[in-house]
């Protein structure tokens, strides 16, 4: 463990534990870093040993925030340009189409696990130290400093702890061990990559298909194909869900998808075992009562996970990442931490509420598909133009802007930053 010098409670924070190293542990490391805190990056799985994982997208949003750490170039370079998704029905008409506002960064797709190691690699590169295989068990926050466990039973120690340990967050089972849990959306969800020719090139566009039993998505580059599939089920069995073959799952999308227009078969026919990404419910975290207490914080979607149906999660772990590090640059620990979460709560919980909205069209039965289909064009035409999304894609963080401290009760004015940058 590294000699730790613990600080006052109303002090400026100078080293910090994240745990976690998917999206926001590496760039909340490099948003501390940045203003001038030590971060140590904590991460459960050992290099080569986690899931490659689904195709996952990052938007303009989130590009912009990884752009303040400097990750931004790594991470495009890697991905499929993406400007623009294709909505259609089970039937082949489009719905509409939704087109990246060309002022904005382009939106990318690229595997998940490879997104984490970009991240991971551009932390390490800048200083920080990711340390692999420390699975997280427990924390003890002494007033001055937060003391953290492991599974292999060492510890470390500093200033802070930010949890960035995903919807199942070991650490907010610290903050609170009777908060609330996941919620299942109702569908289930696949995917992967597959390498090779199979189907045509997309030119960048993420074509989005309402089937008649299931929702399928896909993006290919005529090198490499991204896809994945949303099955509702309306009862959740994480036992019989693991315990279904890949075989099995492939002959329920088959079935799935045989009356749809579109490429889903051709491109099933292409999923290899080793290239699929087995069953996993689809869940959110539209609500959590707290983002903090004492020394330790949330970050990403240990705080506020949205559904996959959003294109979003990655984006708000990256925002609120650097969001927080700038609220501890310029202010005490306990009022960074009101400033955040304050900040962050109501453009996240929009999101997930639209998200939760998109996963119950997913889900419609054949009476509500017909009426989706029919009035979605309208919809599409009207609201998804990138002036009426500019809120979610447009978003930038002002990183030289100055925090205040919020106001602990409205007679009485905030108080001066503790330290500016």
């Amino acid at each position: 463990m590294n000699a730790h010098r613990s600080t006052a409670p109303d002090s400026p924070a100078r080293t910090a534990l994240v745990i976690g190293g998917g999206v926001a542990g590496p760039v909340a490391a490099l948003a501390l870093r940045k203003a001038g805190i030590e971060a140590r990056v904590f991460e459960a799985y050992a290099p080569g040993t986690g899931s490659a994982g689904g195709p996952l997208s990052l938007a303009a949003n989130g590009l912009n925030a990884l752009r303040v750490v400097g990750a931004d170039t790594a991470v495009a370079g890697e991905g499929l340009p993406t400007p623009r998704m294709a909505i259609h029905s089970g039937t082949g008409k489009t719905l509409g189409v939704i087109e990246t506002d060309p002022d904005l960064p382009g939106h990318v797709t690229l595997p998940r696990g490879r997104l984490a190691e970009l991240l991971q690699a551009e932390a390490a590169s800048a200083g920080v130290q990711v340390v692999t295989g420390k699975r997280f068990v427990d924390a003890v926050d002494t007033g001055r400093s937060v003391i953290a466990t492991f599974d292999d039973h060492t510890t470390a120690e500093a200033d802070l702890l930010i949890g960035c340990d995903g919807i199942r967050s070991a650490v907010r089972g610290v903050i609170a061990p009777s908060g609330p849990q996941p919620r299942y959306t109702g569908l289930i969800g696949f995917g992967g990559w597959v390498e090779g020719p199979a189907v045509p090139d997309t030119h960048g566009t993420f074509h989005m298909i309402f089937g008649r039993r299931a929702f399928f998505g896909y993006l290919a580059d005529g090198e490499r194909t991204a896809w994945f599939a949303n099955l509702p089920e309306r009862r959740l069995d994480r036992d019989a869900l693991r315990a279904n073959s890949f075989d099995e799952w492939m002959q329920r999308l088959r079935a799935a998808f045989a009356d749809d227009a579109g490429p889903a078969l051709d491109l099933l026919d292409h999923v290899r075992p080793e290239g699929f990404i087995p069953a996993s419910p689809l869940e959110d975290l539209p609500h959590v009562p707290s983002w903090s207490k004492g020394r330790i914080a949330l970050v990403g979607d240990a705080a506020h996970a949205t559904s996959p149906s959003s294109g979003q999660g990655a984006s708000l772990a990256a925002e609120s990442a650097v969001e927080l590090a700038r609220c501890l640059r310029d202010l005490p620990v306990e009022a960074a931490f009101t400033a955040y979460e304050r900040g962050r709560r109501v453009r996240v919980e929009r999101i997930i509420a639209e998200a939760a909205r998109t996963n119950q069209s997913k889900a419609a039965g054949p009476l509500a598909a017909r009426v989706r289909d029919a009035v979605m064009p309208f919809f599409m035409s009207r609201f998804a133009t990138p002036e009426r999304t500019a809120w979610q894609h447009a978003h930038t963080i002002d990183w030289d802007a100055e925090v205040r401290a919020p106001m602990r009760r409205p007679e009485l004015g905030g108080t001066r930053a503790a330290r500016k940058r």
